[in-house]
């Protein structure tokens, strides 16, 4: 049964707001009295949206490329309910019905580094980025965006805590690094991996995903084990030096992709051709997507990178 009906008003600490649309199992689309649209978020039994709140309630004042927290409701409650800013759509929609041009690219890319640096700057992962936790707002002109914010802060967690020691599998296996797919710790580098496949992905355009299996369906058992082959097939092998971080099941795991996928089957994402991805996008990209966390830049050295001198 769902949290809230259509129709149902909510009273915040700043004002009322009436649910207008269910949009998610725990997010719908509301009208305050300005009749503006606003989100809503709210479940029962799951710390998700309290640790949002927190969050947004922490870095809101120091970055504004987080969606932000507008109002928290009051009657009812419990549970926690959250009211957040409303923008125009996702980037999986922006990207689907039109490619970003290089000062598209760039302008998004520059912010959702600059939301992830001051994160990890204070030792917090946001787990799950992806290109429909990024929202934008429109504008007329060759950049199309006139607003980038990084959204759902739910899943996002210290690098001290329990889940980030113990390889907790986090966020959606397509975007996520391989130490998370492999299930060892994690930490701020987990992002950076992820941010380069919002890259590639938004330089192909449409539903495009480098990484999403072509042998299984989402949810298949071997669902995460192909797509850790695929980013093997592309930015392996994993080098020599692993072995000083990864457990000897690790070691095991990685063997066996070796095994699976030899040299002469990998397909290397720096030999795609110019006709497909430029060169400096390439070049770009092939710092961030590192098989070893280790040799991973961090959000800030990317935001310093040359590649953002020329738009």
């Amino acid at each position: 049964m769902s949290l809230l009906k259509v129709g149902q008003t909510l009273r915040g600490m700043l004002g009322k707001y009436v649910i207008r649309k269910q949009i998610q199992e725990t997010v719908w689309f509301a009208e305050n009295q300005r009749k503006e649209t606003v989100v809503v978020k709210g479940v029962q039994g799951h710390p998700r949206v309290e640790n949002e709140r927190d969050l947004l309630q922490r870095f809101q004042p120091s970055i504004t490329h987080l969606r932000p927290l507008l109002d928290e409701i009051q009657d009812p409650a419990a549970p926690p309910i959250i009211v957040l800013k409303h923008l125009d759509d996702h980037l999986l929609n922006s990207s689907i019905k039109k490619i970003l041009n290089q000062k598209e690219l760039k302008f998004v890319a520059r912010y959702i580094l600059e939301a992830l640096s001051v994160l990890h700057k204070e030792g917090y992962v946001h787990t799950d980025v992806k290109l429909d936790n990024i929202f934008v707002n429109y504008q007329n002109g060759d950049n199309r965006f006139s607003e980038v914010q990084l959204g759902d802060l739910g899943g996002c967690y210290s690098v001290d805590s329990e889940f980030a020691r113990g390889g907790t599998p986090v966020g959606a296996a397509m975007w996520s690094s391989p130490e998370v797919i492999m299930e060892t710790p994690w930490n701020t580098a987990t992002d950076i991996w992820s941010f380069g496949t919002v890259l590639i992905s938004l330089i192909y355009g449409g539903d495009f995903n480098l990484f999403r299996p072509r042998t299984v369906p989402y949810g298949h058992e071997e669902y995460n084990l192909e797509v850790l082959k695929q980013q093997f097939r592309y930015f392996g092998p994993f080098p020599a030096k692993y072995e000083e971080i990864a457990s000897p099941e690790t070691v095991t795991a990685i063997l066996y992709l070796m095994h699976e996928i030899p040299q002469s089957q990998t397909t290397p994402f720096s030999q795609t051709t110019e006709r497909e991805v430029s060169l400096k996008d390439k070049e770009f990209i092939s710092k961030i997507m590192k098989l070893d966390w280790r040799d991973r830049p961090t959000a800030q050295e990317l935001l310093n990178d040359r590649w953002f001198l020329n738009w």
